[in-house]
């Protein structure tokens, strides 16, 4: 029995295929390809800008610390970028094509992914009544850049983990320092 069809890497690639080909659906492609959009930044910065204007001194900081972390989360994907190479699976997975063009060249981890979970951690341990939705709005933005052919499952996953620890990264030395 050949042990290839089970492995993880196919496993990824079958799962990215399958994505790509439901968001091939005209208003399918056109709602995940509006959640990428929003999660280019514009949202992002939209709700870091309503945090400071209407949270006081504690808004500002909470948008100060949100945008650090978003600096640091930049830097950190762009350098595991050039680093692993890893092409993206409109490139390399027959079957797979973009429906949206890519921002860079490479596809491991997910920018759009480690941003939104980073900033979601941060929002939501400020503001928990925005939980339901910045955590949804975040799986979505995930989950749109494998249905739009730029991610495999696996570079979202690892974008939701770094994501993650940066973010608790960052209420941890709030509290250390503050």
């Amino acid at each position: 029995m050949n042990a290839a069809p089970r492995s993880p890497r196919n496993l990824d690639r079958r799962m990215c295929v399958a994505a790509n080909r439901w968001g091939a659906r005209r208003a399918i492609g056109v709602f995940f390809g509006i959640v990428s959009r929003l999660g280019d930044g514009v949202f992002w910065y939209a709700l870091m800008s309503v945090i400071a204007l209407v949270g006081g001194l504690h808004g500002l900081a909470v948008a100060a610390q949100m945008a650090l972390t978003g600096l640091t989360a930049l830097m950190l994907y762009r350098v595991l970028k050039r680093w692993t190479k890893r092409p993206r699976p409109f490139r390399s997975c027959p079957g797979v094509i973009a429906h949206v063009p890519p921002l860079d060249e490479f596809s491991f981890p997910s920018g759009h992914t480690l941003q939104a979970v980073a900033f979601t951690v941060v929002a939501v341990a400020h503001y928990p009544v925005l939980a339901p939705f910045l955590i949804g709005f975040a799986a979505l933005i995930g989950a749109s850049r494998v249905v739009l052919g730029l991610h495999y499952p696996s570079d979202v996953l690892a974008a939701t983990a770094i994501g993650g620890t940066l973010g608790a990264l960052s209420l941890w030395l709030e509290r250390a320092l503050f």
